[in-house]
C-alpha cells in the first residue's frame, strides 16, 4: 500500500514523495535467531545486511573484494610524489530523490553531514552550447517551463516543433506500464520520434543515458522515460546533488561497517562465496573457496549481474529452469574507463566540481575533485596543483585502451584549456565492465526480487522492481526490498521504501497522457 509522505516524517522537499509501508508485523525477531548470508558488499548487500540485523537477524557479509563499496570502493595508491591517496571507480551523484540510499548512510551520518552539496551541474557541448541547472526551478510543471526559458539548446521553437502526441509517455510515467508501452523502443528511437532537437538530445538526454553505461541507440526508451520522471518531471527535489565530501570509505563505508558491526554483523571481506544450494528441509547451504559449507536459514544474492551469473552457474541445484534461464540471459553493459589525474597546477577557478561533456569525442564528464572532496583538496593546497577525473562510457569492447586513455587527458586539455600545460604529477586508469545494461526489450526477463525459493532473494541495480527508481537508489531499494521478503516470512515488520511518486504529477498532464494511450 503507498500512502502520501504526509502520513510519516518526511526524507526531502517533495511533498508528493510516495512512502510504501512494509508487510505488518513484529517489531524485531523473538527467540533464536535466524541466520541469512548475504553474498555482496555493494549499496544493494549493505541494504539487505542493515535492514535484516537491525531486526535480530544474524548477517553474515560475505564480499569477494578486500573492502566494502561495490562499485563505490576505494582503495589507497602511493602516488609518484610521495603522496598517499584513495582511488577509486569514480565519481557517483547523491541526488535527493534518493531517499532509500539518503536513509541508509542516515545509520552512520544521521544529518548526512558527510555529504556535499554541488551548486550546478553544467553540461557542455562541443559546439559551445552549455545547460546549466542552478536556477532552473525544482518543482514541475515549473522546472521544465523553466528549462526551457533558460535552456540555449531548448528554446520555445523547439517545443512548439515537438511531435506532442509521441511525447505524451513522458507526462504520466507509471511502473511497470512504462515498460509495456516503450521498452520494445530504444532511446534514440524515441527521442527522434518526438522530434527532441538534436542539440538538446546532446546535453540532455544523450549525457543521462550514457549514465546508463549505454549508447542511446542501446538503452531502453522506458529507461529514458523513467528517468526523466525521476530527475525532472516527477520530482520536486530537482537535479542537483549531492557528493562525499572525503573519498568512499572515509565518508561512507567504514562509518557503515561500525554501525553493522554494532548489529553483530559478520563482516568478510576477500570472501568469495563459490555456490549456494538449497538443503532439505528449508535454507541453504553456502560453499567458498576452500570448499567448506555453511548453512543458513535464507541467502540475500546481491551480486552484479556476471557475479550472478557465475554463482547460478556453478549451482545447478538453485531455482528452476526458467528462473535460472533469466539470470543466464543478463546483459553487461560495455566497458568504461575513469582517468584520474593529479597535476601540477590548478584548473582555473571558476571551473565546475562536475561538468557533463557530450562532442567532445569519448569524454562524457570531468570532475575537479579538490572542489569538494576533502583528501583532494589537501593535496591541491599542497602542491599547488589539482585533482581531475574523466569518465568514458559505453567503450566499444576492442578499443585500444591506450589510445582511449590518451585520448581523455587530450580532450581534458581542449574542455579546460589551462591544463594544456599542466605536468601530469601521477595518473591512475581504472577500467571496468560489470555494470548492468537495459537493452531494448529486455525489462520483462529481469529477475525480481523474489525467486522460486523463498529462502532466496535478489538485489542490486540489474534486479526488477516495480517502484520508479535508478541507478544507485534501484540498488538500495532491492537491497530492503529483499529483506522485507525475508523478514515477512518471519512475521517481522520491514524497512518502509519511498520513491518519488509513482504517476504524473499534474491532473491534466495524466489525462492528455491517457488521450495518447488512446490514440
Amino acid at each position: 500500500m503507498r500512502t502520501e509522505a504526509a502520513a510519516v516524517p518526511r526524507r526531502g522537499r517533495d511533498r508528493r514523495a510516495w512512502v510504501l509501508p512494509a508487510a505488518p508485523g513484529a517489531a524485531r525477531i523473538t527467540g533464536e535467531p535466524p541466520r541469512v548470508a548475504v553474498v555482496g558488499g555493494g549499496v544493494a548487500g549493505l541494504a539487505a545486511a542493515t535492514a535484516l540485523a537491525e531486526r535480530g537477524v544474524r548477517v553474515t557479509l560475505f564480499e569477494r573484494a578486500p573492502r566494502l563499496g561495490g562499485r563505490l570502493a576505494g582503495w589507497p595508491v602511493d602516488l609518484a610524489d610521495g603522496s598517499r591517496a584513495t582511488m577509486s571507480r569514480g565519481f557517483h551523484a547523491f541526488f535527493r530523490q534518493y531517499y532509500n540510499l539518503r536513509g541508509l548512510l542516515r545509520r552512520a551520518d544521521p544529518t548526512l553531514a558527510r555529504l556535499t552539496p554541488l551548486p550546478d551541474y553544467p553540461l557542455r557541448h562541443g559546439s559551445g552550447l552549455c545547460d546549466s541547472f542552478a536556477r532552473v526551478p525544482r518543482t514541475p510543471p515549473w522546472s521544465a517551463l523553466g528549462f526551457v526559458a533558460l535552456s540555449p539548446s531548448f528554446g520555445w521553437a523547439d517545443l512548439a516543433r515537438m511531435r506532442v502526441p509521441a511525447a505524451l509517455p513522458l507526462l504520466d510515467v507509471r511502473v511497470p506500464e512504462v515498460y509495456e508501452r516503450l521498452d520494445d523502443t530504444s532511446a534514440q528511437e524515441f527521442l527522434d520520434a518526438i522530434g527532441f532537437p538534436t542539440a538538446a538530445q546532446h546535453l540532455a538526454f544523450e549525457v543521462f543515458s550514457r549514465s546508463f553505461f549505454a549508447d542511446p541507440g542501446e538503452l531502453s526508451a522506458a529507461e529514458l522515460a523513467l528517468m526523466f520522471h525521476i530527475y525532472f518531471l516527477g520530482s520536486s527535489e530537482g537535479l542537483l546533488f549531492d557528493v562525499p565530501g572525503e573519498p568512499y570509505p572515509r565518508a561512507l563505508w567504514r562509518p557503515l561497517a561500525g554501525y553493522l558491526r554494532g548489529h553483530r554483523v559478520d563482516i568478510r571481506t576477500s570472501a568469495t562465496v563459490g555456490t549456494v544450494r538449497p538443503v532439505a528441509g528449508g535454507g541453504v547451504e553456502l560453499t567458498g573457496a576452500a570448499g567448506r559449507g555453511e548453512r543458513y536459514q535464507a541467502v540475500v544474492l546481491a551480486t552484479d549481474p556476471a557475479g550472478l551469473r557465475r554463482l547460478v552457474g556453478h549451482s545447478p541445484h538453485l531455482g528452476d529452469a526458467a528462473w535460472r534461464a533469466r539470470v543466464g540471459r543478463l546483459r553487461t553493459a560495455p566497458p568504461f574507463l575513469v582517468s584520474r589525474l593529479w597535476l601540477d597546477r590548478p584548473v582555473a577557478a571558476h571551473r565546475p566540481g562536475f561538468l557533463g561533456t557530450s562532442g567532445f569525442g569519448p569524454l562524457d564528464n570531468v570532475s575537479v575533485l579538490d572542489r569538494w572532496e576533502g583528501e583532494a583538496a589537501r593535496w591541491a593546497a599542497r602542491t599547488r596543483g589539482s585533482v581531475v577525473e574523466l569518465h568514458a562510457y559505453a567503450v566499444p569492447p576492442g578499443a585500444d585502451r591506450t589510445a582511449l586513455e590518451e585520448t581523455l587527458v587530450g580532450q581534458l586539455r581542449r574542455v579546460y584549456p589551462e591544463t594544456r600545460d599542466a605536468r601530469l604529477v601521477d595518473v591512475r586508469h581504472e577500467w571496468h565492465g560489470d555494470c548492468p545494461l537495459f537493452p531494448v526489450g529486455g525489462f520483462r526477463d529481469r529477475p525480481p526480487v523474489r525467486t522460486p525459493d523463498p529462502a532466496v532473494v535478489l538485489a542490486g541495480d540489474h534486479v526488477r522492481t516495480d517502484l520508479p527508481v535508478a541507478l544507485m537508489e534501484r540498488a538500495a531499494t532491492t537491497g530492503f526490498q529483499a529483506a522485507n521478503a525475508l523478514l515477512e516470512r518471519w512475521g517481522v515488520r520491514g524497512q518502509t521504501l519511498w520513491t518519488v511518486p509513482a504517476r504524473g504529477r499534474s491532473a491534466l498532464l495524466r489525462a492528455l497522457a491517457r488521450l495518447g494511450a488512446a490514440t
